[in-house]
């Protein structure tokens, strides 16, 4: 059953920047993994500490082998240092 993950992360006043970095650079890599269906980066527009990541996996097992690989493992020890709260990753199904 496809998956499809919604990650909210918040920026520390002033490490913007460092944020949108950091998604900006996990990007390629995951959109070249073989299971990955699609992933996109939003920033909120009233809110510009504010971003989200959508992405389409195969199934919840390719979701697993990607959090394992050295690109997101690097990823969120890097966005973990620059946002407060931690991020937000749910893990959803389509309804309809």
């Amino acid at each position: 059953m496809e998956l499809t993950i919604i990650a909210r992360f918040r920026a520390l006043e002033g490490r913007e920047g460092e944020a949108e970095a950091a998604i900006r650079e996990v990007l390629p890599p995951t959109r070249g993994e073989a299971d990955c269906l699609g992933i996109h980066a939003y920033r909120a527009t009233r809110d510009r500490r504010l971003f989200f990541v959508h992405s389409r996996w195969k199934d919840e097992a390719a979701f697993e082998r990607h959090a394992a690989l050295p690109h997101t493992v690097r990823f969120l020890e890097r966005i973990g240092r620059v946002t407060d709260p931690p991020p937000d990753i749910v893990r959803t199904v389509l309804l309809a």
